[in-house]
């Protein structure tokens, strides 16, 4: 990660030190080369805010949820009991996430296997981290830009959280433009229950190319997301649309972190 200061859980231990939290990256934010940008942003904006914060690192494991949504209870748990041992081991209590399915899994479903944390979604931490006066926000290269925002299920529908993303973005002095089918009302884009994994079903239309065509409804230069298999779905629906040349598919903290780039 270049310049980027991400030490490990194993790193600060060593040094006697204990994190003011751990970011989970998850397997999108390791693996997948376009959620990698949303790691690197989300760490650059840590950094800015001299939070202290470390990763597992090789540590760290898939949280279980694709493994639980596609019906294999047996994988799940075992990768969940691995991932608490980890976690306890290290005496973590609070975790920050920038993906909502690791969120909704470790903030709900570890806690019946031992594993009890203080979880936040990225956004509620950045919006956190704004109104104790850490982190600034400005337009930047955003301002006046029109920005509808697409509602990760496992964020809303599944923990209510809708406000912390809406309200970063509006720091950024842009447009926000609602779809309407959004919040409560909000419209899957196809990848959750492990949806991300396989072909879809047969239908007329799949559901991301659906979901996009109501974000193109409200005429976005951006539309922004806050899960790193939203953002997947959401660019696919967009080059379906051959419409990649002039909208941009960006995760709230990409927003945030490059702003102030020219």
């Amino acid at each position: 990660m270049g310049e980027l200061k991400v030490p490990t859980m194993a790193e600060m231990m060593a040094e006697g030190k204990q994190p003011e939290v751990l970011f989970w990256v998850g397997c999108a934010g390791s693996f997948d080369d376009r959620a990698k940008k949303i790691t690197k942003a989300f760490v650059k904006l840590l950094n800015r805010a001299g939070v202290e914060f470390a990763v597992l690192g090789t540590e760290e494991s898939c949280t279980g949820d694709p493994a639980r949504r596609a019906g294999n209870e047996f994988l799940f748990q075992m990768q969940a009991m691995t991932n608490i041992e980890v976690l306890n081991g290290y005496e973590v209590s609070k975790i920050v996430t920038a993906c909502p399915h690791c969120f909704n899994t470790l903030k709900n479903e570890y806690p019946s296997l031992g594993g009890n944390y203080k979880v936040m979604h990225h956004t509620q931490f950045l919006k956190s981290l704004l109104e104790e006066g850490k982190l600034g926000i400005e337009g930047g290269k955003f301002k006046g830009k029109r920005i509808t925002y697409h509602d990760p299920c496992y964020l809303g529908r599944a923990n209510g959280v809708y406000e912390a993303p809406r309200d970063l973005i509006r720091r950024l002095d842009v447009e926000l433009v609602e779809m309407r089918k959004c919040r409560k009302a909000g419209l899957c884009c196809g990848a959750g229950g492990a949806q991300m994994f396989k072909e879809p079903e047969k239908g007329n239309k799949d559901v991301n190319v659906e979901r996009t065509e109501q974000a193109l409804e409200t005429q976005p230069d951006i539309i922004a997301a806050g899960c790193p298999f939203c953002n997947t779905m959401m660019t696919d629906g967009v080059k379906s649309k051959e419409k990649e040349a002039d909208i941009a598919v960006m995760d709230v903290a990409e927003l945030i972190a490059n702003a102030d780039e020219i």
